[in-house]
């Protein structure tokens, strides 16, 4: 074979695969961590609340709609709770908007549940058609690569805020990750791009010469979990490719909750469903549905039935378990959902009163759903039959 047909065969058998992260000063993340707040206080308070509700900012405003329901709805400290997702996001110190300074404005049914409504939580109020993914790499916690790496990343990057206060970072930020994939299970990060939050008379070669190591160092550290992951770095990094990114956050763009859909889920590559997964309880069908089937997928990864595979699950008005529609292996081949029909309880009651506590959903929305193998619905504990 000439050298030229090899490289025509190699091309159509590597993939190329990219993956974003952003901070949780992004305008979009703390709309999503001040829904998610509003879903864990009302849970506090009562375990079956329902809430379902959307969040926008913009400088320093706070626009909240939608409904809680549950004993003491009315007494919650939604300012309290908003200005507190601003402080540990990074917000104040100078960077705007000063979480004193939030004005809020809501639109908001406050109250307790209506009679028999707390047991009718577990009968689905709305349609939704969900997706679960896992692939057979227990290192990722069987999510794709670049997904993880991406996230892992990121996170490595959050952190010179703190360790470099020279730097003079703020809290927002992003980063994306492209990663060239071989069939042989070899993974190696070919692009880098990240834009970070810096004052304008800050040194930006220093953040660039610290953004190089932060990623060196990291970037071993997860090639020794991943046999396969090359450490190197690509031969250029772009740090603030725009220029100066000194006025972040809300100050710098509007947000909303549930705009982050792909971050969070698996990324690009992997096919999403349902709707936004923060701002609604562990009753609402698109929350619970998302965690169900991914549970499912994890399975079928696990058990060995497949190295890939996408779990399609579906809710109507009225349902109480999800409807397992289809299972597909890395080779889009149809697997029986039967068997993996039983294997778990994929009621709306299993996960409202299993996840309601399950973690603190401030970081689930900023840092994802599927990220930690030690998440509640992570763990998978299979039952023998479904409850009633």
């Amino acid at each position: 074979m000439s050298p030229t047909l090899e490289r025509e065969n190699d091309a159509m058998t590597d993939r190329v695969n990219p993956a974003e992260f952003v901070f949780p000063g992004h305008p979009d993340k703390l709309s999503d961590a001040i829904a998610d707040a509003l879903v864990q206080e009302a849970s506090r308070c009562e375990k079956r609340a329902l809430v379902g509700v959307e969040v926008a900012v913009h400088r320093n405003k706070v626009f909240i709609t939608g409904r809680i329901a549950c004993e003491g709805a009315e007494s919650i400290d939604i300012g309290g709770l908003a200005r507190d997702v601003y402080r540990t996001a990074g917000h104040g110190d100078g960077w705007n908007p000063d979480p004193e300074e939030i004005v809020l404005e809501t639109d908001l049914c406050l109250g307790p549940l209506e009679e028999g409504e707390a047991e009718f939580r577990s009968v689905s109020d709305d349609q939704s058609v969900c997706t679960g993914y896992a692939v057979a790499i227990p290192e990722t916690n069987y999510l794709p690569v670049e997904h993880w790496l991406a996230n892992r990343l990121g996170r490595r990057l959050m952190s010179l805020r703190s360790e470099y206060s020279t730097l003079r970072l703020g809290p927002d930020g992003k980063a994306v990750v492209i990663v060239h994939e071989t069939d042989d299970s070899n993974w190696t990060l070919s692009e880098f791009s990240c834009s970070i939050q810096q004052r304008k008379e800050a040194d930006d070669i220093a953040l660039h010469r610290a953004v190089r190591v932060a990623l060196e160092a990291e970037m071993k550290k997860l090639a020794d979990e991943l046999p396969g992951l090359s450490p190197g770095l690509p031969g250029e990094l772009f740090v603030n490719g725009a220029g100066s990114f000194d006025v972040g956050g809300p100050e710098g763009d509007n947000g909303l909750s549930g705009k982050k859909l792909v971050i969070d889920a698996y990324g690009p590559r992997v096919q999403i469903g349902g709707g936004a997964l923060s701002g609604k309880d562990f009753f609402k069908v698109d929350r619970a549905g998302a965690l169900h089937a991914r549970r499912v997928a994890k399975a079928v990864v696990i058990t060995g039935a497949a190295r890939e595979v996408l779990v399609r699950l579906a809710w109507f008005p009225g349902d109480r378990q999800g409807r397992l529609l289809s299972i597909e292996n890395e080779d889009r081949n149809l697997l029986d959902p039967k068997p993996w029909d039983g294997l778990f309880d994929l009621s709306l009651e299993a996960s409202g009163e299993n996840w309601a506590y399950a973690a603190d959903l401030v970081q689930i929305a900023r840092y994802g759903h599927f990220t930690d193998d030690d998440l509640g619905w992570e763990n998978l504990c299979f039952t023998s039959a479904k409850t009633a």
